[in-house]
Order: structure tokens, then sequence, then C-alpha cells
């Protein structure tokens, strides 16, 4: 069973079991999947190293627009323009801590530096954002109805077992938060 994240003299440290590990490892390889940018044939090198993506459009899927939803409020053209010059920025900063992260699976022992541990809260964090959509949690009775669910015996369906692996992921990445403060409040 799954160890909180805490803090102490090895630093944030952490326990999973290979089954929880092999679950948020899949979860992880799901989220970058969903954001790895379609390879065009013709695309402009010298875009594609300074991060333009003139031909980006706004995602239709509503998880994958939570990961990278529009920054001006009701200005489509604004939203585009900001989304061509900094999307494939996102993606590559959001795939790379998701990388780092199933990464940091493969050692036993999970012992997390300040950055790491900040990798690891961005990807626990985007993995929660798509499976919020999944479960179209919109408000707080939607999320106390999925808060309800802990017991894994009863996962009878897809949205019960989502839920599930929605609370232990929001668990885990709480533990982490609460142990990155506790290092923060011991360094000052």
């Amino acid at each position: 069973m799954a160890k909180a994240f805490k803090y102490g003299l090895k630093g944030i440290t952490g326990f999973l079991e290979p089954a929880e590990r092999d679950l948020l490892r899949g979860l992880l390889d799901d989220v970058i999947s969903m954001l790895d940018p379609e390879v065009r044939e013709n695309e402009d090198p010298l875009a594609a190293l300074i991060g333009l993506d003139m031909d980006v459009k706004q995602p239709t899927d509503r998880a994958l627009l939570r990961l990278l939803p529009n920054v001006v409020k009701d200005d489509d053209d604004g939203s585009l323009e900001f989304r061509q010059l900094t999307e494939r920025s996102v993606r590559e900063n959001k795939i790379g801590a998701l990388r780092a992260t199933a990464i940091g699976l493969d050692k036993e022992d999970l012992v997390l530096t300040p950055e790491e541990a900040a990798r690891w809260s961005m990807a626990l964090n985007d993995v929660r954002l798509v499976l919020s959509e999944r479960l179209d949690i919109r408000d707080e009775a939607d999320a106390e109805h999925i808060h309800s669910m802990q017991d894994w015996s009863q996962a009878e369906d897809v949205e019960s077992y989502l839920a599930l692996v929605y609370n232990f992921t929001t668990w885990l990445q709480e533990s982490l938060v609460q142990a990155m403060i506790s290092a923060r409040q011991a360094k000052s």
C-alpha cells in the first residue's frame, strides 16, 4: 500500500507498490500521448525551434482543453494568437514533467529533490485535470460525490474505477505538496 510523501532527513520520500507504480505510469503515458503534438511534413524548422505554431487550433477534447486552456476570456482571436506563440513550449514543459515523473517511478525508493518534487506535483496535477474532465466534475457536489467513493472492491464500472484513481492521485499529490511545504519551512 502506498505511503504518503513526507519530508525528513533524506528529503522528500514516498513509497508506492509495484501495481501503484504501474497504474501511475499508465496515467502519465496517457496524458503524454494526449499532449504529444502532431508531426507535420512541411513544418518550418525555424518556427518549430523557437516554438511558433501558426497552425495550432483550440483543442476539441475537453480534457486537453483543461491542460491547454484559452488564456484570454471572451477573445477567441487573442487566445488563438497566444496559443500560436506558446502552446508548443507549454506542451513540451508538461511532457517533460510527465516523462521525468514516469522515469522516477523506475527507482526503488522515491526520494525527491525539490526540483523533482515540483515536476511530480505538476505531472500529478495534469493527470488529475484529465481525470476530473473524464469524470465530469463541474462543482463541489460532483467532487464530493467522487470523493465519497473509497472502496476498491466496489468498483463496478469505469466511472467508479476512475473515481478511485482520481482519489488516489489527489491523495498522492496532497501528501507531496504537504511534504514540499514542510521542506520549505525547514529551510527557512
